[in-house]
């Protein structure tokens, strides 16, 4: 069931000495040529950086238009289309041994529901010498699988292993104009993260290593139905004491959650955790909080995504993170008041209503 599969795989403290574990850090030094699977807001902008680093980057994309963009004007004319993108940023539509043989680096940033279907396409390319970085975050339909779990399906337990998931509050538009930004990279050989460290790290791009997968998956996934909550909340008028009691309490639940799969609750004080969920839930940047609060404001969500202009991960994760509960068995009221909303049709102020006269609890326990 879903990330849970990933408890298969065993783990010692010291993830080094695992038998999947054979990175011994050397290729590091050679990591300046780089595939970035995904030309979509965070896939371009994270392809602009490392370019921007001196790295020799490609960018793969489906639609031809994008790609001559990319190499004729330097722009995205889909996405980040302001932006004027470094020069040592090219593009392609083709995916072939060629193309994986010419760098150590692969980023996937294929939307989570999508990432099967690539990664089929890629497995005969990709080996354990590349460095496999994955940034998107959701909970897959159906299986309830997180990324982990559908890289260990679809590329085996040792590239599965070996793969590093970088995830933290930073939005795209910012990220892409040099903001200041942190995030965390995680995989279970830690080597492997700190590879990622070393590519993604910058004055204005600071990154922090860690091992908690599961964690990092969770929380990343899961702010971004936390961050619909926070913008139905406030598209039927809630005020600030409001906001900051759900971050809170949406907190406590992705915790509890986390927990039972396996994660280190510590995760969850971190850049992965609260820094994301802060972000996501706070922002109208984000494209969850702006699908939240236009249902707050009476909006249908076919007209909201419709109109919305790129993809809202939370939309798709909420289904299974409903389900995700179920199986687990652990408290979700957040989880479910927005599943009422997107999948049962009940009205944000009568989901409002719903949670507000649950009866009383105590903080530390539930």
């Amino acid at each position: 069931m879903g990330i849970l599969q990933s408890k298969s795989i065993e783990v010692s403290e010291d993830t080094e000495s695992n038998s999947f574990a054979k990175d011994d850090g050397s290729e590091g030094k050679e990591d300046k040529s780089i595939l970035v699977l995904g030309a979509g807001n965070f896939g371009t902008c994270l392809a602009d950086h490392l370019a921007s680093l001196g790295n020799e980057v490609t960018i793969w994309a489906r639609s031809q238009e994008v790609v001559d963009g990319i190499n004729l004007q330097h722009k995205n004319v889909k996405y980040l289309s302001h932006v004027l993108l470094s020069e040592n940023l090219k593009a392609t539509t083709v995916l072939n041994q060629e193309v994986f043989d010419a760098v150590t680096v692969v980023i996937c940033a294929i939307p989570s529901q999508l990432m099967r279907t690539i990664l089929e396409r890629v497995k005969p390319f990709l080996t354990t010498r590349h460095l496999l970085i994955f940034v998107n975050k959701g909970i897959e339909k159906g299986t309830l699988s997180f990324p982990h779990d559908i890289v260990v399906s679809e590329l085996g337990e040792e590239i599965g292993y070996n793969a590093t998931f970088l995830s933290g509050p930073s939005f795209a538009a910012e990220v892409v104009e040099r903001k200041h930004t942190c995030v965390t990279a995680a995989s279970l050989v830690h080597i492997r993260a700190l590879r990622t460290q070393k590519l993604f790290h910058a004055p204005h791009f600071r990154v922090y290593d860690a091992t908690d997968v599961i964690g990092v998956e969770v929380a990343g996934a899961l702010k971004n139905v936390m961050a619909l909550a926070s913008g139905c909340s406030s598209g039927i008028g809630l005020q600030l004491n409001a906001r900051a009691a759900l971050i809170t309490r949406a907190l406590a639940e992705i915790t509890r959650i986390g927990v039972k799969l396996g994660a280190n609750p510590l995760t969850f004080a971190g850049l992965s955790g609260v820094g994301d969920l802060f972000l996501t839930c706070t922002s109208e940047k984000s494209r969850n909080f702006t699908v939240g609060y236009r249902l707050g404001k009476g909006e249908k969500l076919d007209d909201v995504i419709r109109t919305l202009g790129s993809v809202a991960e939370g939309v798709e994760t909420v289904p299974a993170a409903y389900e995700l509960c179920r199986k687990l068995g652990v408290d979700s009221p957040i989880i479910d008041a927005v599943h009422a909303v997107l999948m049962k049709g009940l009205t944000v102020d009568e989901v409002f209503k719903n949670v507000t006269h649950r009866s009383p609890k105590s903080e530390l326990t539930h």
